[in-house]
């Protein structure tokens, strides 16, 4: 999907720049202006288009819909959703927007946000390759239970007040169908992106620096140091460990591969790999011009304890 901004970021940092490939700060600063360059170009385009779809249908009758079926429906088509779309947990932030602003209910809108990042056909596809079927599936599985747990959980809290953006009523982006041009809400639609864009740039920015500086210096050795082998407190260790970093699924399976290979137990090397991709620092700095710190820290302490049971379940049955 973003094929050529991968080559574009590593023309300009390689071959401009003339850093080596191989060399952290090469790493770090490729993985920096890729990053912040793909959520910019998602931010805007994904606010946009919900933003103007919404003046054209009625949003509110797709959120009662959802509140009118079993309140467990929409959490899995939103964690279900989130599997297939292929973004990693800054990536999904302007979706997860989207969603509010559309009126869905905040549960299942943490659903996608958790969903999405864990897996998705390319991480499946390396799931099967690296360590067989059977992982694959019951990694799947345990990732879209935890995305539907944490998102009732969440939703049960009435947590609706810690969202800190504005989420138009319905009655305020109301439109008449035969009265309204198309240029008007173009203009209307691109307005409100660039008020929500002017808010949390910087905080991408910021957090995206952050994760680029882990990414490119943390290397491999340091976390089987302290998160290998059998001992009761690994899983715990390598969420922890895990959380601070960021990267996409598709990019952390390699490292934990070698991370087995170096003696780290899979139910840990997995929890640590749910913590990168579902909890990141960067994820909470974004987030923070979002939601409040009562809903980040919610969030992640729902999602963190869901994830280390996972690496205590797989280091118990593997």
């Amino acid at each position: 999907m973003f094929d050529w901004l991968e080559r574009l970021s590593g023309s300009l940092v390689f071959d401009i720049f003339g850093l080596q490939k191989e060399s952290a700060i090469g790493d770090a600063l490729h993985f920096f202006v890729y990053d912040t360059i793909k959520i910019f170009i998602l931010l805007v385009s994904i606010i946009y288009l919900v933003t103007l779809l919404r003046s054209y249908f009625p949003v509110e009758k797709a959120r009662e819909y959802i509140a009118g079926k079993h309140k467990l429906t929409g959490h899995v088509l939103a964690s279900v959703f989130g599997v297939i779309t292929p973004f990693c947990s800054c990536s999904a932030i302007p979706l997860f927007l989207g969603f509010l602003q559309a009126r869905i209910p905040l549960g299942v809108t943490f659903s996608y946000l958790i969903s999405a990042p864990l897996s998705d056909a390319v991480v499946i596809a390396l799931l099967l390759s690296l360590f067989g079927w059977k992982i694959a599936v019951l990694y799947v599985g345990i990732g879209l239970l935890i995305a539907i747990v944490a998102g009732l959980i969440i939703g049960a809290m009435n947590l609706e007040k810690e969202v800190l953006i504005e989420v138009k009523p319905v009655g305020d982006i109301h439109y008449e169908e035969h009265e309204t041009l198309f240029s008007h809400r173009l203009k209307e639609a691109w307005e409100y992106t660039s008020d929500i864009f002017k808010k949390i740039y910087l905080y991408v920015v910021v957090g995206v620096g952050i994760g680029a500086f882990i990414h490119g210096y943390v290397p491999a050795d340091f976390i089987t140091k302290y998160a290998g082998g059998d001992a009761w407190y690994a899983p715990i260790i390598g969420v922890v460990m895990g959380i601070p970093m960021y990267s996409n699924a598709a990019g952390i399976l390699p490292l934990v591969e070698v991370l087995t290979q170096k003696g780290m137990l899979l139910g840990t090397a997995l929890s640590f790999m749910m913590a990168v991709v579902a909890l990141s620092l960067p994820e909470a700095m974004i987030l923070k011009r979002v939601l409040s710190l009562k809903l980040i820290g919610i969030f992640f302490g729902v999602v963190g304890f869901g994830i280390l049971m996972v690496g205590y379940l797989f280091n118990l049955i593997l």
